[in-house]
């Protein structure tokens, strides 16, 4: 079986790749729909992939200057104790359960996208980069990073859509400082949850390296296509990756 789930993870990829997204949810209901997986393995597996694109990611980001170190950190931080903690926590609710709320986060991070994208493009975000300071930004990144980091740990998802619209509206970064920022917050915080669902014998370590081999390739290739396809369409499919694997989780 490994060599179907790195070829269909490959394919995954691929997709993934192509629509510039990091898809933790769409390779839950793969591993759970299509390979019998139980939500509780596949929700690990996913949040423990992201640990090797989020590096990659953050490394390129980091380059680009597109990082705000301090910001990143101290979220990050916030983030990995809500995700330790959440996962954890993940063990004691039902499989069945488990679904139903991994898949109307899936929903939410859909809206959350799309609210992103609108605020984008009406121009309501400033990124001014005027950082809180003092009492007021450790209160803003704690809450950021508690927050997404607790959605992270418990659904297996990265978040990303939560974390980037935190860091644009509460901390007033810029569109690509925020999406840099949010690559480098998500390291910590698939770290620590990976380490959790590890701990509650939730990672199959097997499953977790074909999951990144298919997908890393995948995902190589797939980001060639990205720029030869009209921007609504990119668009509209980044939102559609949450919602399809939302649904596939509960049919």
């Amino acid at each position: 079986m490994a060599i179907h789930i790195i070829l269909v993870m490959f394919v995954v990829g691929v997709a993934l790749g192509f629509v510039g997204a990091g898809g933790s949810g769409f390779i839950i209901s793969i591993l759970t729909t299509i390979f019998g997986f139980t939500i509780h393995i596949a929700l690990g597996t996913a949040l423990a992939a992201m640990i090797f694109s989020s590096i990659s990611g953050t490394i390129s980001h980091y380059k680009e200057g597109d990082i705000i170190l301090k910001v990143g950190i101290a979220v990050g931080i916030f983030g990995a104790i809500g995700a330790w903690t959440s996962s954890n926590f993940s063990g004691f609710i039902s499989g069945y359960k488990l679904k139903w709320m991994t898949s109307g986060m899936l929903y939410l991070s859909a809206l959350i996208l799309w609210m992103r994208m609108f605020l984008v493009e009406s121009n309501k975000i400033s990124g001014k980069n005027s950082l809180p300071t003092g009492i007021r930004f450790w209160i803003s990144v704690c809450g950021i990073g508690l927050v997404t980091g607790t959605l992270s740990g418990m659904f297996g998802i990265g978040s990303a859509a939560f974390i980037q619209i935190g860091l644009m509206l509460i901390l007033g970064m810029s569109v690509r400082q925020s999406a840099g920022t949010t690559m480098m917050v998500i390291v910590p915080i698939a770290i620590a949850g990976g380490l959790g669902y590890y701990h509650l014998g939730y990672l199959d370590i097997p499953l977790l390296f074909e999951v990144v081999a298919g997908t890393m390739v995948g995902s190589y290739i797939g980001a060639k296509f990205t720029r030869r396809v009209p921007l609504p369409v990119l668009k509209v499919a980044m939102i559609l990756v949450p919602v399809t694997a939302a649904t596939m989780l509960i049919i």
